[in-house]
């Protein structure tokens, strides 16, 4: 991915964080926020995934309902995938825009936040957050 698509990108993610409700910027003043383009080969070989495109999110670390049944100490994470992300955000023709990009992301961090509260895939798919 090249620097400047990068650097949109992230200002994209600076903008949708900009709006988001308080109470959801509180919570990510106590989980960190990684950006990066695509997930590892580990990762996607443990997710079973094909493509870098295929992903956007993913939380990492311990769901608030899981803390005192497994390891307090792990450091929850949630991480973004550009390339994931840019993937989503062009429509059936092949044209970008801008604000499906900011629709994709705003969707992935919530859905990643929703991991961090125990909710499953079903539950975040009713929510619209699937």
């Amino acid at each position: 991915m090249t620097p400047s698509k990068r650097e949109y990108f992230d200002k994209q993610v600076a903008w949708v964080l900009d709006r988001l409700p308080k109470k959801i910027r509180r919570i990510l003043e106590e989980i960190p926020l990684h950006v990066e383009d695509c997930p590892s080969r580990r990762m996607m070989r443990d997710m079973e995934i094909k493509s870098d495109e295929e992903l956007c999110g993913c939380f990492v670390g311990v769901a608030l309902g899981e803390r005192y049944e497994r390891n307090p100490q792990l450091p929850n994470t949630v991480i973004l995938f550009r390339r994931g992300i840019y993937a989503q955000a062009f429509n059936d023709q092949g044209i970008f825009s801008r604000t499906e990009l900011r629709r994709q992301i705003r969707i992935t961090l919530l859905h990643e936040l929703g991991h961090f509260h125990g909710l499953d895939e079903k539950e975040l798919d009713q929510l619209g957050y699937g």
